[in-house]
């Protein structure tokens, strides 16, 4: 049987710095997360751009009789413009997302500032305890 003197705990200056070790990595990676969505938002939304002032100048044309027998072009550009839009939709909620996790985690860290984290520990119930 083994004693309870032989337990020991570490200092919990070492589980401090361990905890907001742990926490400063999620937070990079929410924000390198929250960047790559970001990125690939703006590079979606500038060819959304392209295709519509495309669809726009074909539209037109096409009014003028300039562009006669490209309205299979107006439809693969319509779908391609719709698609983007639901991607840019998705891509918006993505980051808004990776913003309120980020928010979410900031307020593990305590009020002074400080990286020291404010985490609470609880030891669980015994089961079945009569």
């Amino acid at each position: 049987m083994a004693s309870i003197f032989g337990f020991r705990s570490r200092n919990p200056a070492r589980d401090r710095q361990t905890d907001v070790s742990r926490l400063d990595r999620l937070a990079r990676l929410f924000d390198q997360i929250s960047a790559e969505v970001e990125a690939e938002r703006n590079g979606l939304e500038n060819r959304y751009r392209a295709k519509a002032a495309n669809a726009a100048f074909l539209v037109e044309a096409m009014e003028n009789g300039s562009a006669s027998g490209r309205s299979s072009e107006i439809g693969d550009l319509t779908k391609s413009i719709l698609n983007c839009e639901r991607r840019i939709a998705v891509l918006s909620r993505q980051h808004l997302r990776m913003k309120e996790f980020r928010h979410s985690l900031d307020a593990i860290f305590d009020e002074n500032g400080s990286r020291e984290a404010a985490v609470e520990f609880t030891v669980p119930a015994r089961v079945g305890r009569r």
